[in-house]
């Protein structure tokens, strides 16, 4: 796998991941379907977890390039805040689309 698609597939990765809290009603995507919807606080655990699991496969590929470059803790605050930037879809979807408060178009 070549150095850039290895960086697509992470951003891929990172852009499913961080929808998929808000595009289920399944715990942990796989588990039971919760009866009323699950709360925000659910959603934002989930999406953490994803965020590591993203994290994971990242070091991973890199590992297999070469050597890791040490991160600082810059790195993850501008990580986190683009994975959550990328949840952005998924969260407009669940929260103004899917429930009928806002419409494109509409008034």
């Amino acid at each position: 796998m070549t150095q850039n698609a290895a960086i697509w597939l992470v951003i891929l990765a990172a852009f499913v991941a961080a929808n998929l809290p808000f595009l289920n009603d399944r715990w942990l995507i796989v588990g039971a379907r919760a009866r009323n919807g699950k709360p925000f606080y659910v959603r934002a655990l989930e999406m953490l977890l994803l965020y590591f699991v993203v994290g994971a496969l990242a070091l991973f590929i890199e590992k297999r390039a070469g050597q890791i470059a040490p991160q600082g803790w810059e790195f993850y605050a501008v990580t986190a805040a683009l994975f959550i930037t990328l949840a952005f879809p998924g969260f407009v979807y669940r929260y103004l689309l899917h429930r009928g408060r806002w419409r494109p178009g509409g008034d």
